[in-house]
């Protein structure tokens, strides 16, 4: 009778587990944001940008909300200044996951965004993981994703530097996971190859849209594809780590 107990005990736990509901904020730039229809529209219907945070619900279950805070143009000094981390971090509660991904805007030269990687980059990514870490709530740490940029090797040129090196430190420093989401993506846009990367971008010929009469050659911003396919390989590294979000994951 008391083994029976136990079991059903069990059961009960690993029910109320599986059907908790699962909160994920995520602050960034651009190559993570959502982009709503009215943002769309100004290019014209069928626009292909996206950001690659706004591709992960489908991959994870129905007790997964995702909050995508993620703002086009911010730097890790820039999304603070201007409001956005206190609307965010004021939501966050333990148990809730923050993913944190900056260092395209940083290094932009205009004071308002502009950030040292060793000074003020490193200061800025630490606060925000340990604000999270403060609300008993899990930081998650991601590399940018790498510019769609080839040497004469078919090998991805590193444009971020010493940014990344950074955010490899701070996750050290503060015990936090880290998602190397640079080098997952650098690998695939290699095993794709220079040409056929071209889809995950923002390569748009003459005359498809009447707002771009001469197309446009963005290797920065991800396409839908291109954005399914990086949240696909930043969700199944999330999946490798030991963090219990993996039991949300599909």
């Amino acid at each position: 009778m008391k083994k029976f107990g136990l079991i059903l005990g069990l059961m009960c736990l690993f029910s109320f587990k599986q059907t908790e509901e699962i909160h994920i904020y995520s602050i960034g730039d651009s190559t993570m944001a959502d982009y709503t229809a009215s943002y769309l529209d100004k290019f014209g219907k069928g626009y292909p940008i996206r950001g690659w945070m706004q591709l992960t619900p489908s991959l994870f279950t129905e007790h997964v909300h995702i909050h995508n805070e993620a703002m086009s143009g911010r730097s890790s000094k820039s999304f603070r200044d201007e409001g956005f981390w206190s609307k965010v971090i004021q939501q966050v509660k333990a148990g809730d996951y923050v993913f944190i991904q900056f260092g395209h805007n940083d290094a932009k030269p205009d004071t308002a965004r502009h950030t040292e990687p060793y000074t003020t980059f490193k200061q800025n990514i630490e606060r925000y993981v340990r604000e999270v870490q403060a609300k008993k709530a899990y930081p998650i740490l991601f590399t940018s994703i790498p510019h769609r940029k080839f040497d004469q090797e078919g090998h991805i040129v590193d444009t971020h530097g010493a940014y990344l090196t950074v955010i490899g430190e701070v996750a050290k420093l503060t015990h936090t996971p880290l998602i190397d989401l640079h080098a997952l993506v650098a690998a695939f846009l290699e095993k794709t190859g220079p040409e056929q990367s071209k889809k995950l971008f923002l390569h748009i010929p003459p005359g498809k849209f009447a707002s771009l009469p001469k197309g446009k050659k963005d290797d920065t911003h991800l396409s839908e594809f291109g954005a399914k396919c990086v949240a696909g390989l930043a969700v199944s590294a999330l999946k490798e780590t030991n963090l219990p979000l993996r039991a949300y994951i599909k």
